[in-house]
């Protein structure tokens, strides 16, 4: 397959766009890091492409799109750190019983938007991260009414994200061509 190089992009897995995450370090510091650089690694996937290019579906005949996943992994930041850890009681971010897949099948919203959202939900999943005096608190499962640690969520977030960012590198290389990171 011939890469075919974005047009008026710049490319943003440029060297220095993404800080590694610290090869030593405590627990903490090791899962907020790699969450953190999954998280960045989702972002540049995301970068320098026009919005409505962040919806297309570039595989089919899976449906899923950039906007998708932003869209999707929004919600999650929000559902396992304020809903589920923090015990905030908010509304679910592209998500309802009536329509379950929205978050990935209704893309009529402004990407940038969604961009915005996901960014204040990993932000504020920082700040409840930090405010946690142990990686051992927990919240509660809303599902089975099971506890469930803050170490776990984030094992769990970056096994989200490393999921995530694999079908955000294919369509992105569908899209333009670009890939690295």
């Amino acid at each position: 397959m011939t890469r075919i190089p974005p047009q008026n992009y710049a490319l943003p897995w440029a060297a220095g766009a993404r800080a590694e995450p610290p090869r030593t370090g405590g627990e903490r510091e090791a899962l907020t890091a790699e969450l953190d650089w999954q998280r960045r690694t989702f972002e540049l996937k995301c970068t320098g492409l026009p919005p409505a290019r962040l919806s297309e579906q570039a595989i089919p005949p899976s449906g899923l799109s950039l906007h998708g996943l932003v869209r999707h992994l929004a919600g999650v930041e929000r559902w396992w750190f304020r809903i589920q850890f923090a015990g905030q009681d908010l509304p679910l971010l592209y998500y309802s019983d009536d329509d379950p897949d929205q978050d990935f099948e209704s893309l009529d919203g402004d990407p940038a938007a969604a961009l915005a959202a996901w960014r204040a939900e990993c932000d504020r999943a920082r700040e409840i991260v930090a405010a946690a005096s142990s990686l051992d608190l927990t919240g509660t499962v809303l599902r089975s009414g099971q506890p469930i640690s803050l170490r776990r969520i984030l094992v769990s977030m970056i096994a989200e994200y490393a999921r995530h960012n694999g079908h955000a590198d294919l369509l992105r290389e569908r899209i333009d061509g670009a890939t690295g990171y």
